[in-house]
């Protein structure tokens, strides 16, 4: 049976963008047939898409925020089977699969919005003319999702689009859409209007498709730098702007003062354990101040030892698989050649597990200490169960291993000093700064990144704006 698009309220399982076969990563075995979209099918999601944009901008505010509450409750009503869809898309934890809880609050969040003034009025110089700035809907916008946090993304860009009077057609990756389209359900169960939401697994040219279609007024893409370079490249046949949240190779900084068996936890869970690496918020570089590395790497290590690695619908276990053999094959490469350079001591892991996991994409949460921030391994982007241990000597030259980095989505700082934990965070080049802090994405918080590391935000009122377009105007009041 084949799992298919969402368009118009409609499913559609025959498709000019093929199929793809959806591999249960934990077994390797097949799990889904996926419709994958193609130019056909996006032209018509995009149709769908504006009949819908003007439907919803004709009811009245209050009956669109009441709808997206509405959403909201029906999501909560569904957590335990959006959680299930995660783990079946991408096998990360069940332990981890909460994100499903992100898409509720985040609705929740900007369903408050909907009714709140967007624009302002202000004098104008010389004259008593009335002057109105408005903030309005592009129309319609399209939302581009990565494998390894669809319902993630969906939240942070979903729920601001509708709140702002959009429209969206929803490209999940065809590596992880089964979450996604459950959710599209559930926008027409909630009564939003056919159409409001499509949902268009597709590969490459499906999403190139997307980003050239002159019915796109706005695109937020997630994902890799490589894939946004495409994205930015095919956005420009159109002009079309677009808000990058890119990758990462984030710092994470282990100050003689901080509670090292608190900083252990969350260095383990928040390095190679949590969706085994899979992350842009992924802090794969642990900087540990000379004093209190050894003690440090001992306590790191022992929680490391501690995870649970197995079938990710097992509560209790909380290390998974990685997405696929092609990915399992570039992780193991990478340490092969980390250390063949000898750009560290492996510590612990480095190979595939094998026995009953043998047929899944396992590798060994892998620990490199010691690590040179000039190599390849330090300065690349694993996206895997892999990390590095560096020493540094005072805050100044944590600092500056810590921006000596082409990316900067996001930084943490262990330390109990209150005055350098403010100071070392300014000093830090990224988007999100966590001080003795997991990143947990709120809807209140903007999250996006410095650099490489993408441009615009999601959550709180900059996410929202993100989505609206200003217009100014301007009565004459002769």
């Amino acid at each position: 049976m084949t799992v298919g698009l969402l368009v118009g309220g409609e499913r559609i399982t025959q498709s000019t963008g093929g199929s793809h076969e959806h591999i249960y990563p934990a077994t390797g075995q097949s799990n889904e047939t996926v419709a994958l979209a193609g130019s056909q099918e996006i032209d018509r999601a995009v149709t769908s898409a504006w009949e819908a944009h003007r439907a919803w901008m004709a009811l009245t505010v209050d009956r669109r925020r009441d709808m997206l509450i509405d959403l909201a409750d029906l999501v909560h009503e569904h957590l335990d089977e959006l959680a299930r869809l995660n783990v079946d898309d991408y096998a990360v934890p069940i332990s981890f699969a909460g994100t499903a809880l992100l898409l509720e609050r985040f609705l929740r969040h900007y369903a408050g919005y909907v009714d709140k003034p967007h624009g302002a009025s202000t004098p104008v110089n010389g004259s008593f003319d009335v002057n109105l700035i408005e903030r309005e809907p592009y129309g319609v916008v399209g939302v581009i999702t990565p494998w390894n946090g669809a319902l993630a993304v969906t939240a942070s860009c979903v729920a601001p689009a509708l709140a702002a009077g959009n429209a969206v057609v929803l490209k999940p990756s065809e590596l992880a859409p089964l979450a996604a389209l459950r959710f599209g359900e559930l926008c027409l169960e909630a009564g939003l209007p056919p159409g409001l939401v499509n949902v268009v697994p597709a590969g490459a040219a499906g999403g190139d498709a997307l980003v050239r279609h002159a019915g796109i007024r706005k695109v937020h893409f997630t994902g890799g730098g490589a894939t946004a370079r495409k994205v930015l490249e095919a956005a420009a046949t159109n002009l079309t702007p677009v808000v990058a949240e890119l990758g990462g190779k984030s710092a994470n900084l282990i100050f003689e003062d901080a509670d090292l068996d608190a900083a252990a936890v969350l260095s383990a869970h928040q390095g190679p354990l949590m969706q085994s690496g899979q992350s842009c918020a992924c802090a794969s570089r642990i900087l540990v101040h000379e004093s209190v590395y050894d003690t440090f790497v001992d306590k790191f290590l022992s929680v490391i030892g501690t995870a649970q690695v197995g079938d990710p619908m097992d509560p209790a276990v909380s290390f998974g698989p990685v997405i696929s053999q092609s990915a399992a094959d570039r992780i193991l490469a990478t340490i092969d050649e980390a250390v063949s350079h000898r750009a560290g001591e492996l510590l612990v892991g480095g190979k595939r597990l094998g026995g009953k996991l043998a047929r899944g994409y396992y590798i060994e949460p892998t620990v490199f200490g010691a690590v040179d921030n000039a190599s390849a391994l330090a300065q690349t982007e694993t996206f895997g169960p892999v990390v590095s241990i560096m020493r540094f000597r005072d805050d100044a030259e944590a600092v500056r291993i810590a921006n000596d980095t082409v990316y900067g989505l996001n930084a943490f700082v262990q330390t109990n000093d209150l005055a350098r934990a403010h100071r070392v965070a300014r000093q830090l080049e990224a988007g999100s700064v966590w001080i003795n802090q997991f990143s947990d994405m709120s809807p209140q918080g903007p999250y996006g990144g410095y650099k490489q590391s993408g441009f615009g935000r999601t959550g709180g009122a900059e996410g929202l704006h993100e989505f609206l377009q200003i217009k100014n105007i301007r009565i004459g009041m002769r």
